[in-house]
Order: structure tokens, then C-alpha cells, then sequence
């Protein structure tokens, strides 16, 4: 059986944490041992890094931007993610290694697989089993911001082409993706988030 690593993914304004917060809660009212985190950060090394890749003081080229997000993933699953998988507690993260390639890989158009190839040897096979994609309209997403972040900020078009590449990252994995409309009630969303969870494992 495939480890518990649960992937929550999506534009600006998906929800993300809101969910994430919510189905860990229920998760750990189902007995289970639950690890959260996000990215980039969870680790002294990777908020340093958050520093730089969402502050609004610096902007890093392209391929900069996305080997520093794969630095910071890489010290988490070492740090954080690959321990609490093998001491058998389940790792819900707000935003994985998908991120990288909807944002950089296809947001940037730097390639998909191209930064599928620089994050690899960093995860050490540290994968996420399940992603929970959360899908909203751009404009939506955008107007649900409270504050924005340096790529939060890109604009509305950046995200529809971040939105395509989730959509074709879903596309082509079918099995290890669930796409959940979150114009539904915040309620409905966390209820088929935990239930598509609950039905994997």
C-alpha cells in the first residue's frame, strides 16, 4: 500500500490551508497520527528560502525561482516528510512538488518535465500517494486573497497558465489525482477531500 502523503494543490485562492487545516482535524478525530506542513518552509532551512521566493524585495529569475523552491522541498522531505512516513503518522502538505511544475514548469514555461528532472534526486522517492487539486477560476482565486505574496501577485493570466498545467498534470495522472470544485460550500469541499482520502487508504 502506497504511503500517506497527501498533496493539497491549486491556484491562489483554492483553499488550500483552510482545507488542509480542516481534514487534518477530522483525520485526527479518525485516530490517525498527523503530520502537517507546507511549502515552501516547514524547516529553519526552507523559511529562510520562503523569504526569498515570496517577499516582494527580491525577484529571481525563472530557473533561479525554481531550484530554490526544489532546495527548500528537498530539506523537508530529508527533515520533516520521509521521517513521519517511516514512524507510520500520515503528511498532509499545503503544496508538493506539483506546485513546481504547474508554476515553474508550465506558469514559467520552463517545462514540466524539465523541473520534474531537477526536483527527483532531491526527494529521494518522498512523493506524494494523493493530491487533492482544488479548482477555482483564476479571478476568483485572486479576489479570495487576503494578502498577496511576490507569485500570488503575478496576475490573473500567470494563473490561468499555472491552472492549465495542474489540469494537465491531472490529465495524465488519474490515479493518483482528485479534482474537487471548491465553488461548492467550504463544507462540501472538506467532506469529498476527507472522503477521497478515507476511500485511498
Amino acid at each position: 500500500m502506497s504511503l500517506p502523503y497527501v498533496a493539497f494543490e491549486g491556484i491562489e485562492g483554492a483553499g488550500k490551508s483552510t482545507v488542509s487545516d480542516r481534514v487534518r482535524n477530522l483525520l485526527e478525530a479518525d485516530g490517525y497520527r498527523v503530520v502537517q506542513v507546507r511549502e515552501p518552509g516547514g524547516t529553519a532551512v526552507g523559511e529562510r528560502i520562503r523569504s526569498i521566493l515570496l517577499g516582494h524585495d527580491l525577484a529571481p529569475e525563472p530557473w533561479t525561482e525554481a531550484l530554490l523552491f526544489a532546495a527548500a522541498r528537498a530539506q523537508l522531505a530529508a527533515e520533516i516528510v520521509g521521517p513521519a512516513l517511516a514512524e507510520g503518522s500520515w503528511v498532509l502538505s499545503d503544496r508538493t512538488v506539483y506546485s513546481s511544475l504547474a508554476y515553474q514548469g508550465a506558469g514559467r514555461r520552463l517545462g514540466i518535465d524539465a523541473v520534474r528532472a531537477v526536483n527527483e534526486p532531491g526527494l529521494g522517492g518522498v512523493w506524494p500517494s494523493l493530491v487533492i487539486l482544488l479548482a477555482v477560476d483564476p479571478e476568483r482565486g485572486l479576489s479570495r486573497q487576503e494578502v498577496g505574496d511576490r507569485i500570488g501577485d503575478e496576475g490573473v493570466e500567470f494563473q490561468r497558465a499555472v491552472a492549465k498545467g495542474f489540469e494537465r498534470l491531472a490529465a495524465d495522472d488519474p490515479e493518483r489525482f482528485v479534482v474537487i470544485d471548491t465553488h461548492m460550500a467550504l463544507d462540501e469541499v472538506v467532506d469529498a477531500a476527507h472522503r477521497a482520502i478515507r476511500s485511498r487508504w
